[in-house]
């Protein structure tokens, strides 16, 4: 049997155990692994099925629909909090295990200025660490310490998806859902990887803000599942407007 080149699994399904990368191929050359993706040694292996993306430089990772969430490093996630302990807030990210936020976590975040946060606010924020056994530790800064996008998500409407659906409105060129959506309504939104997704409008339809918004995503993820990966997703997550 012919071996199959790990380039050639680009866009392709893989399922767990499928070697899609051999490190020992690559001069000096740093590889960043996202979800569904483990190191054995030189060899990348894969660990849950769906299609194996890139994304320029050098990211590689498995996209899959899915309803749990998986928390991975450096994934911007729609979380909820849910109580306080301590120097920390409790979260919930719609994975296996409640993350917590340091109340230090924050852009200029001092003992003096501590965030007060009830429990169910929405925040769009950044998870920092996802080691297997531990609770994911999230932040509400990037990786260069500003606050950027990440912070609390006042009024508008959040409801829940597929992590699957997620990644096509984060993909590049934008959605066509929110393409048809940007020439009828204002509105702000913010897609979690997590499969959350909050939007807010300038005005409400049928009572509702945003209703609109909300059942062209539904129908959309509908005729989506029925030609599965058709579209590339990013895996950074931003406010769109």
């Amino acid at each position: 049997m012919e071996e199959k080149k790990p380039e050639s699994f680009i866009d392709q399904l893989v399922v767990p155990g499928d070697v899609v990368l051999d490190l020992s191929t690559f001069d000096n050359q740093t590889i960043k692994l996202g979800g569904g993706l483990r190191q054995d040694c030189d060899n990348i292996t894969v660990t849950k099925a769906g299609r194996l993306r890139f994304s320029k430089p050098n990211k590689y990772w498995v996209e899959s629909s899915q309803k749990r969430y998986v928390p991975c490093a450096e994934d911007a996630v729609l979380g909820i909090v849910v109580d306080s302990k301590g120097d920390n807030f409790l979260v919930d990210i719609k994975g296996p295990a409640l993350a917590f936020l340091p109340v230090l976590a924050f852009e200029g975040g001092t003992r003096r200025n501590i965030p007060k946060f009830e429990a169910g606010t929405l925040l769009y924020v950044r998870v920092v660490n996802a080691n297997i056994g531990m609770n994911p530790e999230l932040s509400c800064t990037d990786a260069s310490g500003k606050a950027a996008e990440f912070g609390p998500l006042k009024d508008g409407y959040m409801f829940e998806t597929s992590t699957g659906l997620s990644r096509m409105l984060l993909s590049s060129p934008t959605c066509p859902v929110l393409e048809a959506l940007g020439k009828k309504l204002s509105f702000e939104i913010a897609v979690g990887l997590n499969g959350r997704v909050w939007s807010k409008c300038l005005i409400s339809i049928y009572g509702h803000p945003c209703w609109e918004c909300y059942n062209e995503f539904r129908v959309f993820e509908l005729g989506a599942a029925e030609n599965h990966g058709g579209q590339t997703a990013s895996e950074n997550s931003v406010i769109q407007k």
